[in-house]
């Protein structure tokens, strides 16, 4: 009896016709193109040297790139996808995966929200802005991906911190890095690991094609060697007409389910080990080299997983400001202000840099170095703290300077842009009118196209007149609104404390008109303290009596007695300095002559009018009762003045004070 198996039937060629489709066979046979990203694992020094070495190799190349990356994240998400679903069917066969295979199922979700983070933050506009190569393996790349490249696979997929500041460190100390580029290293980072991930992924669902193959096999030959020994013969004659892939993953799995079943079965392994022996291997090299390529693959995989969940807990802001060479030149200026800025306004100042090195023949470090020596000028002049501030040539009234210093090269748009900043008015009004007369003048010409005349056309006319004004006014309105960029305040950085050169009082206007009123005033500027504690930030109440018919009434000392008691209770419970908290500035009536009334002097405007008396070290006769020591108030610098239905929300007071101390934002006394 002689046993043909027909080669088309066999189910390991679906996985050939897949992988042919999907182009894990390709990648099989590609070799290097298609590996994972590993290299030589390197030490601390020898990645800053591997930095500098490879700043020197780069080589840049002008125009503008394709959107390859982009490209390429969409084919990595396909192949990880169709790689995913073929290791769900091996569990759902119950067959068995590789530690690798089961890193990938188990983490799969987190890949999908990288992907998903990587194509939100990685637009088109921003790729083509990115300094790309003009030569190597990643040419018409970014240079800033290369660069990711480099560091995940002499990691083996693994980023961390420290060695990343080091490689980026050492690589800047040959060629600068632009802000751009230190603001895209966390995206490419994950474009890279994901790039690893899915040729790890390649080469396990490739070795599991090849182990599918070896158990059809094995089960074909068990098969007939226990029904129907003497055509044993033939099964094998068959396997080796279809030519299998003699590489570890089949040789492993096929000995592994072969080996020790009888000496029928160790033909075909007698066959496989001839064959091998023809290239110098042995079924116990692939053996042993199949279990340190699932060790490695599993690394692999582990590593850049890992990577992927520590890129989104690390504090970019930070790493950026440690690495970027504009800002230790801006460091630098004179006032001493930019190193004692919140963040969101030193990056402003950054990224006004970058903005204007975009329209120079110069770099970013160039025009910083320029604002710097601007403002250094400023001090040998004997210029104000404003105009020594480096801020004044970035964002403020000095940037005509330093743009003819840096050779800025401005556009149409820009010279038209700067027109409407310097004569607002002018250009709203003048948009409106010219609008209004090319309508008018459209319609008109209509009318008398249509025959009118005379005063008809003069009574139409107008009325078109007054339509087009209309429709003008709301259309330059709505272009004001879509092309006016909001321009946040400078702010210096309060945040672990306002200093006792800017100390500030938070004070509520308010009425003494009840119990529930005075507890529910006192609750309100605890909890205002509570929110923005610190020692230099103090909260009081200004207040008066209500309104009356005569100078004192039954009711005020009872309620002026509760307000005082609450105020003293608050110094006491937080007394955490020796200067006090919280403060009862209270006032008494004041015969109005014009209303024939007893009231508090001018209310609201006058209590503060009383209190910048006060604090300036006037008298203490405008206020009838003071609760806390007021010494210290002589060295308030600022004032908040809230409603009592206002709210101080966390940490506000010392962003409020923070804007308020910034140089270009104090306020200018003209004679």
């Amino acid at each position: 009896m002689t046993m043909n198996i027909n080669i088309e039937t066999i189910p390991g060629l679906f996985f050939r016709k897949w992988g042919d489709r999907t182009g894990i066979n390709q990648a099989r046979t590609n070799g290097n193109d298609e590996a994972p990203l590993r290299s030589e694992l390197f030490s601390s020094d020898q990645m800053e040297q591997h930095g500098k070495i490879l700043a020197g190799l780069h080589r840049l190349k002008h125009g503008r790139p394709k959107a390859r990356l982009l490209t390429r994240l969409a084919a990595n998400e396909t192949r990880l996808f169709e790689i995913h679903s073929l290791l769900t069917g091996d569990v759902k066969e119950e067959r068995r995966i590789t530690p690798a295979a089961d890193w990938l199922l188990d983490n799969y979700y987190l890949i999908e929200e990288q992907i998903q983070t990587a194509r939100r933050h990685l637009p088109k506009g921003y790729i083509r802005e990115l300094p790309r190569l003009d030569t190597g393996p990643s040419d018409g790349l970014p240079r800033v991906y290369d660069i990711a490249l480099e560091i995940i696979s002499h990691g083996d997929g693994r980023a961390d911190l420290e060695s990343l500041g080091i490689f980026v460190s050492a690589y800047q100390s040959v060629t600068a890095l632009k802000l751009g580029e230190l603001w895209a290293i966390p995206i490419m980072l994950r474009l890279a690991l994901l790039e690893n991930l899915r040729r790890v992924a390649v080469r396990i669902a490739a070795d599991r094609i090849n182990r599918n193959l070896a158990e059809f096999w094995a089960d074909q030959m068990t098969e007939v060697a226990a029904k129907d020994p003497k055509n044993l013969i033939l099964a094998i004659a068959d396997m080796t007409q279809s030519t299998p892939p003699l590489v570890s993953s089949f040789v492993a799995e096929l000995a592994r389910r072969l080996q020790g079943h009888g000496p029928g079965l160790a033909l075909p392994l007698t066959w496989i080990e001839q064959r091998l022996s023809e290239s110098g291997l042995t079924i116990e090299h692939l053996v042993r080299a199949e279990t340190q390529q699932q060790a490695a693959d599993q690394v692999s995989m582990s590593n850049s997983i890992g990577s992927l969940r520590l890129l989104g807990s690390i504090d970019w802001r930070t790493f950026v400001e440690k690495n970027s060479a504009v800002e230790r030149i801006l460091c630098a200026e004179p006032s001493g202000v930019y190193d004692h800025m919140d963040f969101a306004t030193r990056d402003r100042y950054r990224h006004r840099v970058e903005r204007l090195a975009k329209k120079t023949s110069g770099s970013e470090t160039g025009v910083a170095e320029h604002a710097v020596q601007l403002a250094s000028e400023a001090v040998s002049n004997n210029m104000t703290v404003r105009e020594t501030h480096v801020g004044f040539y970035l964002i403020g009234e000095g940037v005509a300077k330093l743009k003819q210093r840096a050779g800025v090269h401005s556009s149409p748009l820009d010279v038209l842009y700067s027109f409407g900043l310097r004569h607002p008015l002018f250009l709203y009004i003048g948009a409106i009118l010219l609008l209004t007369a090319s309508l008018s003048l459209a319609f008109v010409m209509k009318a008398m196209g249509e025959g009118l005349h005379g005063w008809i056309l003069a009574a139409v006319g107008c009325l078109i007149v007054l339509c087009s004004s209309h429709l003008s006014v709301a259309l330059v309105n709505w272009l004001a609104t879509c092309l006016t960029e909001p321009k946040p305040l400078p702010r210096m950085d309060f945040s672990k404390g306002i200093p006792s050169e800017h100390r500030t009082l938070v004070v509520v206007p308010s009425m003494l008109t009840g119990i529930e009123a005075i507890e529910e005033l006192i609750e309100s500027l605890e909890v205002r303290f509570l929110a923005n504690r610190g020692a230099n930030l103090h909260f009081g109440l200004l207040t008066d009596f209500c309104d009356a018919r005569e100078e004192h009434c039954p009711e005020d000392l009872p309620l002026l007695h509760l307000v005082q008691t609450r105020i003293k209770g608050l110094n006491e419970k937080y007394r955490g300095t020796e200067n006090d908290t919280f403060f009862l500035f209270h006032r008494k009536r004041c015969w109005n002559a014009h209303d024939k009334i007893w009231m508090g002097y001018e209310r609201k405007r006058g209590k503060l009018s009383d209190l910048n008396a006060l604090i300036r070290g006037g008298s203490h006769d405008a206020f009838s009762h003071i609760i806390g020591r007021t010494d210290v108030l002589l060295n308030v610098r600022f004032i908040i003045t809230l409603d009592t239905d206002t709210q101080l929300a966390r940490d506000s007071a010392w962003q409020f004070v923070g804007t308020m101390a910034h140089p270009l934002n104090r306020a200018k006394f003209c004679n």
